[in-house]
């Protein structure tokens, strides 16, 4: 008894793949239902479900709908699968048309990174849920009224939240890559500032204090702190340069030939140091321990 027909542009395999795998999952019975592929006149696959109960009873509306539902999950996998890099890609092409073929791949990337939630947060997981359960909702509504549908036609024309979802993440990758060359282009104009002086001192030692801020000593270990701080105090005292800015100024006005960080473990903003390696790019190493480091975990420990 045929109860579903799925038309697709493409091959088959994949599809009813996913969805053999997710009937399995569901532990319905194989010798409940069939799957066929059927290539229709004018050439379009067909994926055609057909229900088969034991008896006819078993054909009640509660196991058409347990099907039903199992395969729209299968559907929702797939499409998420193998049409959301396309979409991302579309997007991109048509709501950032200025960008080049470069930069469109690399807003790609970043768009991906943020839908394949790469870092694994709590708030980008419920998101990737909420798109599969958009696709879900929306396919079971569907079936409510039709026991046929065209898989293109309906990721276009009837997944509206999804795709605007999708227009979000574009968005905010868009926005990610704009940050990151504005980054790196501060991080040029840095490093010229730096290649352009020359070195007042071989080595450079940066220790976090106990109170976050910052000492400097030069490679005889005699702290020169205060020696190259006095024109920016009153940025500092005015709030308008944060203990940060002044080491990263500072370094930058001493232009060491090498950098070396002490307790590097406490030290809170880690974008600092990656701005320092950057900057200081070959020029920068890291303490395992020394006296300077102990002199840190002293402080450290006598403020806890």
């Amino acid at each position: 008894m045929q109860f579903l027909s799925i038309g697709v542009n493409k091959e088959t395999d994949d599809i009813i793949d996913q969805i053999k795998f997710e009937l399995e999952k569901s532990k319905i019975k194989q010798n409940k239902y069939s799957i066929q592929n059927e290539v229709n006149s004018n050439g379009s696959n067909f994926i055609v479900l057909s229900y088969s109960p034991e008896k006819e009873l078993d054909y009640s509306k509660t196991s058409k709908s347990a099907l039903v539902f199992h395969i729209s999950n299968a559907l929702a996998d797939y499409i998420v699968c193998k049409y959301e890099e396309k979409l991302i890609a579309r997007t991109i092409s048509s709501n950032y048309c200025y960008f080049n073929s470069v930069e469109k791949k690399e807003i790609l990337k970043l768009a991906k990174k943020i839908i394949n939630s790469e870092d694994k947060n709590l708030l980008s997981n419920i998101f990737q849920v909420r798109r599969h359960n958009i696709i879900v909702k929306r396919l079971l509504d569907y079936f409510e009224n039709s026991n046929s549908i065209i898989l293109d036609g309906f990721v276009n024309f009837r997944l509206k939240e999804y795709i605007k979802d999708i227009e979000d993440i574009v968005d905010k990758a868009v926005d990610d890559f704009l940050m990151e060359r504005e980054y790196n282009e501060f991080i040029r104009l840095l490093r010229y500032f730096v290649d352009i002086q020359n070195p007042k001192f071989n080595t450079v030692h940066v220790i976090i204090n106990f109170d976050s801020k910052y000492i400097l000593m030069d490679e005889t270990k005699r702290e020169i702190t205060d020696d190259f701080i006095q024109e920016f105090m009153n940025e500092l005292s005015q709030g308008e340069i944060s203990h940060d800015d002044l080491l990263v100024s500072s370094l930058i006005t001493l232009a060491p030939r090498k950098v070396v960080l002490h307790g590097i473990e406490h030290f809170k903003n880690k974008e600092l140091l990656e701005t320092i390696k950057n900057v200081f790019i070959g020029k920068v190493s890291q303490c395992p321990s020394c006296s300077l480091c102990s002199r840190n975990m002293i402080n450290v420990t006598q403020t806890t």
